[in-house]
C-alpha cells in the first residue's frame, strides 16, 4: 500500500500540498488532449467501440495507464453515454446515428496522479433541445466550479449548479455525483450537484476533486441496466454530463482539465 502525499482533515478529505498540484496538472491535461483528439472522429456512422479503441491507443502511445482498463472488471478506457445514458455506458456496437449526442468520459494516470475529465460530442446536425441541453450542463458546472474558493462549502457548489438548471427546467441527476481524486481514483468527498448553500464541509486550499453534474431534460430519476453499469434516465430523456478535475488554490481553484484546443464545451465545431 503506497503511502499517500499530504494529510487528512476532520471531514476525511485529504489536504494536499503545493508541490502535488503540478502532478494533478499533467494528468488532466493527458486527458484532456485524449478527449480534444477523438473529437473529429464522432460522426453518423461509427461505432462506440471505435471511439474507444482510438482512445485506447492514444493512452497506450502516451506511455501511461487507463485507470478504467481493470477498474471492478470494466475492461475499456472509455466511458461512452449516447443519448438517454446518463453515465458509465459501455462502448460496444452502437452506431452512432445523426442528431446523437454523447458524453466521452477518460480517466489517465500519470506519474500515479488521476486525471478525470468528461465532455458532450454531437455526431451530425444537433436538435435544438438537445443543444440547449448541452448548454444548461455546461453552464452548471462553471456556476460550481466559481463557487470553490477557501471558506465557501460543498453545498454551495451544488446550490449553484442546481439553483441554474432547476430555473431552466431541467432537472439534477441525484444518484451520482463527483468525489475527491489525486493518487487514488475516488476518494472523499463526495461532491453532490444539488444542496444547501452553506451546507457541509468547508472548502480547503489543497483538496483534490471532481465536479461533473449530469442534467436531464426529463425527470431526475435514473436506473442502472442488467450489465451493472450503465445508468439510463428512467422517462428515457436525453442526459449531458460535463466533468472537470478541479484543485482549490489560495483564492480559488484551478482546473486541471482545460481544453488544450479550446474544445471542452463545444467540441463539435
Amino acid at each position: 500500500m503506497k503511502e499517500l502525499r499530504g494529510r487528512v482533515n476532520k471531514n476525511g478529505i485529504r489536504i494536499h500540498d503545493p508541490a502535488d498540484f503540478a502532478g494533478m496538472r499533467a494528468a488532466g491535461q493527458v486527458a484532456a488532449e485524449i478527449l480534444d483528439l477523438v473529437a473529429p472522429l464522432v460522426k453518423p456512422g461509427v461505432t462506440t467501440a471505435e471511439l474507444d479503441a482510438f482512445i485506447t491507443d492514444e493512452v497506450h502511445r502516451r506511455g501511461v495507464t487507463s485507470a478504467t482498463i481493470g477498474y471492478k472488471g470494466y475492461q475499456h478506457a472509455s466511458c461512452i453515454s449516447v443519448n438517454h445514458v446518463v453515465c458509465h455506458g459501455i462502448p460496444g456496437a452502437k452506431v452512432l446515428a445523426d442528431g446523437d449526442i454523447l458524453n466521452i468520459d477518460v480517466t489517465v494516470i500519470v506519474d500515479g496522479w488521476y486525471g478525470d475529465t468528461s465532455r458532450m460530442y454531437a455526431a451530425g446536425q444537433l436538435g435544438r433541445k438537445a443543444e440547449r441541453l448541452i448548454e444548461v450542463t455546461h453552464e452548471g458546472l462553471m456556476r460550481g466550479i466559481a463557487a470553490v474558493k477557501p471558506g465557501n462549502t460543498f453545498g454551495d457548489i451544488g446550490h449553484a449548479i442546481q439553483a441554474y438548471v432547476e430555473s431552466n427546467r431541467m432537472s439534477v441527476v441525484r444518484d451520482f455525483c463527483g468525489h475527491g481524486l489525486g493518487q487514488v481514483f475516488h476518494a472523499p468527498p463526495n461532491v453532490l450537484h444539488y444542496g444547501r448553500a452553506g451546507s457541509g464541509p468547508v472548502l480547503e486550499e489543497g483538496m483534490f476533486f471532481t465536479i461533473e453534474p449530469m442534467v436531464n431534460l426529463g425527470r431526475p430519476e435514473t436506473k442502472i441496466l442488467a450489465d451493472d453499469w450503465t445508468a439510463v434516465t428512467r422517462d428515457k430523456s436525453l442526459s449531458a454530463q460535463y466533468e472537470h478535475s478541479v484543485g482549490v488554490t489560495a483564492d480559488g481553484c484551478e482546473i486541471f482539465t482545460l481544453s488544450p484546443a479550446g474544445k471542452f464545451f463545444r467540441t463539435w465545431e
